[in-house]
């Protein structure tokens, strides 16, 4: 018989390859920046709150704060890696007022974490109580990130269109909600339950608006004044 490490293994390795598909989403984005040397209406502050949100979960996994956790530090710490490149070459870009903001966010992350990180090793000395503390952080920043696409959605019913909604993109939203959901149930872990079940249930609210007012969508190309990011909180 099977055993239940090896299917959650095999689900945190699915799990992984989604996430990662998820992080890398951006990409044909910062190559239109590039090509462009400007970020033009592009706004930093998904790429920015992406970074602080995995080094958290990277945090989280750690075997002194939440043992057998491997399969989330390694997409985290990917994320990490890749959402940094983002907000780099988004510096690059940029014009001085931009920049400045991006170096305030970026120190004020990087002395939140230290605060979290000494705290938490400092006043606690067992996984269980560090477990608690570091993942309640970490459902607290998931559920402020899905603040974007509640924007999104508010957009499409407003407008009864799902043109700046890409299809793909809410159905992996879903599919990693769901993939993590049960990579939480298999060894109970509410701290990745409660934010991949709200994940599961905003990809699905977008694959249903899809459904209903796709017919109603205008899909010719139209100047538009800014351009609207789909960002989830992964786990």
């Amino acid at each position: 018989m099977v055993s239940t490490e090896l299917i959650r293994t095999t689900v945190g390795i699915i799990g992984n390859i989604i996430s990662f598909g998820l992080f890398a989403s951006p990409i044909p984005t910062f190559i239109k920046i590039c090509k462009d040397k400007s970020v033009g209406e592009f706004k930093a502050d998904p790429y920015v709150a992406t970074v602080v949100n995995c080094m958290l979960w990277t945090f989280y996994g750690m075997p002194f704060v939440h043992p057998d956790s491997l399969l989330v530090i390694t997409i985290n710490g990917t994320g990490f890696v890749m959402e940094s490149i983002y907000v780099s070459i988004f510096f690059i870009y940029s014009p001085w007022p931009k920049r400045k903001k991006i170096i305030i966010a970026i120190l004020a992350e990087l002395v939140f974490m230290a605060v979290v990180i000494f705290c938490t090793l400092h006043f606690y000395s067992d996984t269980k109580h560090r477990s608690m503390i570091v993942g309640s952080i970490c459902i607290i920043f998931n559920i402020i990130m899905y603040a974007a696409p509640l924007t999104v959605m508010h957009s499409v019913i407003k407008t009864k269109s799902v043109k700046y909604m890409p299809f793909f993109l809410s159905l992996a939203n879903f599919c990693n909600g769901i993939i993590w959901l049960i990579y939480s149930l298999l060894k109970f872990d509410i701290n990745i339950l409660i934010p991949n079940a709200l994940g599961s249930v905003s990809g699905l609210v977008q694959l249903i608006l899809y459904a209903t007012y796709y017919k109603t969508t205008v899909w010719e190309d139209e100047p538009k004044s800014s351009e609207i990011e789909l960002e989830s909180a992964r786990t």
